[in-house]
């Protein structure tokens, strides 16, 4: 009896012991995805205020040498494409307004997804319109800091 006691006693503790592990893991991991969503966060406030000092420099710190994107003129380009945009004074942008209205940590990647109301400038074919955008960026941590891999935009039609 006293056997049956002790032995139930040991795996009652094991138990606990290996639940409050698997919390502890839990709560870190979930620290780590706040943490990550955070910085990626902030990074999309650098990005916004790149294109509105016109800085492509701080733009190519913030994208992956491998950073594509879908633009709102439906063209496919590369980061050496969008910087050679910039560069050229043809991608301009006066003023730009980014609300994030999701962000999802998958442990080295996040997903931001919302909404973007911007005026073109430049060389730009819609120069001086406000436009409105839907927007989704993919950010991967590599080297161990957090770029901007893959971004897609469109323009949102107007309601008549």
């Amino acid at each position: 009896m006293m056997r049956f006691f002790l032995s139930t006693m040991l795996l009652a503790s094991a138990t606990g012991v290996v639940g409050q592990f698997c919390f502890a893991q839990t709560t870190s991991s979930m620290r780590e995805e706040e943490k990550s969503s955070e910085e990626v966060r902030r990074l999309n406030t650098e990005e916004v205020q790149a294109f509105l000092q016109n800085d492509p420099k701080a733009m190519a710190r913030l994208w992956s040498d491998d950073f594509v994107v879908t633009n709102p003129l439906n063209k496919f380009v590369n980061k050496q494409q969008v910087l050679g945009m910039v560069e050229s004074g043809f991608l301009v942008i006066t003023s730009y307004d980014r609300q994030i209205e999701y962000v999802r940590s998958y442990g080295e990647t996040v997903i931001v997804a919302g909404s973007e109301t911007v005026v073109w400038g430049g060389k730009m074919p819609n120069a001086g319109k406000t436009e409105h955008l839907r927007f989704t960026g993919i950010w991967m941590k590599q080297n161990g800091r957090w770029q901007e891999v893959a971004r897609h935009a469109n323009i949102v039609p107007q309601q008549s």
